[in-house]
């Protein structure tokens, strides 16, 4: 496997104190993950973050200020997501923060590539027979093509830094005509426009390009993230620009509740003009629907006949083992350490 080597880059625009947590993050392994297409036969390299064994939950959300933002990404979850379905897949679900979101759905797969997080989630949602906790590759989603009526992905952009390959992926797996929920870092924010016409910053936050301002920590614009949707097959139909107010002077002094009620009350209006920091869509699959055969598949082969053992699922195509622990089944590709 080809060896990742981490870049640090230099910037003026980002905050000292958030760097910090950034990076405390980026300590995590990163991992060097070939492309899916074709599945198993690509030389090209997609880096990704593993947040095995972090401890994500406390050291970002719980006690760290962030009531707000978390509040205002409910609010616009629950605006977007369908009044009801079969299957809903939330693609980086980690811990399972929003996972109380989806009781309307039927069966609710929360997916990760951390077994850490994942088993956070399953100690909340485990007793729950709707859930499934499943640790993937966002770029080998180990799904049958057209499984699910939805698929949320919140706070997972922003590390990808192959978008167009993990949105054809969602795609696949999403059934036509269905519904696919995405937040990205807006890089067109007002913060990033005000420094840049102050000079305070040398990146232009009216770049097409995505920004890394961190590795694999992208800002995207939002022009060319509506390109890569409707370049991988969807049709926007909503969208809100949220977290308006996150800013410590004013999260400082005003109720969470209250703040994500206003931001709440202007995600609609304000995505017409997209100057928040975080913007959600809303994402309509274009092609045909078609019925799903089965559920799972194999994520190194695509091989849709895995058989169910004691342990797991093999794949009798390519003889991969897919094991189940602890109520996580771990369809991990490449496999982590390879």
């Amino acid at each position: 496997m080809p060896v990742f080597l981490l870049r640090y880059v230099k910037f003026r625009a980002f905050s000292p104190q958030v760097f910090h947590v950034k990076q405390a993050f980026l300590r995590n392994r990163i991992l060097a993950l070939p492309s899916e297409v074709p599945l198993a036969q690509s030389t090209r390299s997609i880096p990704i973050i593993d947040y095995e064994g972090s401890s994500y939950k406390t050291d970002f959300w719980e006690g760290q200020g962030r009531e707000f933002e978390d509040l205002t990404e409910r609010h616009a979850v629950r605006r977007l997501l369908p009044s009801s379905g079969n299957v809903l897949v939330e693609v980086g679900a980690g811990f399972g923060r929003l996972a109380d979101l989806y009781d309307r759905f039927e069966r609710i797969v929360l997916v990760d590539y951390s077994t850490s997080l994942l088993a956070e989630a399953r100690d909340r949602f485990g007793d729950d027979p709707r859930y499934q906790f499943v640790a993937a590759n966002v770029y080998h989603l180990p799904f049958v093509a057209n499984l699910a009526d939805v698929v949320v992905m919140i706070r997972v952009a922003h590390h990808l830094e192959a978008i167009d390959v993990a949105l054809a992926e969602i795609h696949r797996v999403l059934g036509g005509g269905r519904t696919f929920i995405m937040e990205f870092a807006n890089k067109r924010n007002a913060k990033a426009i005000a420094r840049y016409l102050l000079r305070k910053q040398s990146w232009n936050p009216f770049d097409a390009e995505p920004y890394e301002f961190v590795p694999l920590n992208f800002d995207f614009h939002p022009g060319w993230m509506r390109e890569q949707l409707e370049q991988a097959g969807f049709r926007i139909e909503a969208e809100l620009a949220i977290s308006h107010f996150r800013i410590p002077a004013i999260k400082h002094r005003v109720s969470p509740a209250l703040l994500a009620r206003i931001d709440n009350a202007i995600a609609g209006p304000g995505a017409v003009f997209k100057f928040s920091p975080s913007i959600l869509t809303k994402n309509i699959s274009t092609k045909p629907h078609t019925p799903a055969v089965g559920f799972f598949q194999c994520p190194k082969c695509g091989n849709q006949g895995l058989e169910a053992k004691e342990t797991g699922y093999f794949c009798p195509r390519c003889e991969e083992t897919w094991r189940v622990q602890d109520g996580i089944a771990d369809f991990r590709f490449p496999r982590p350490g390879s």
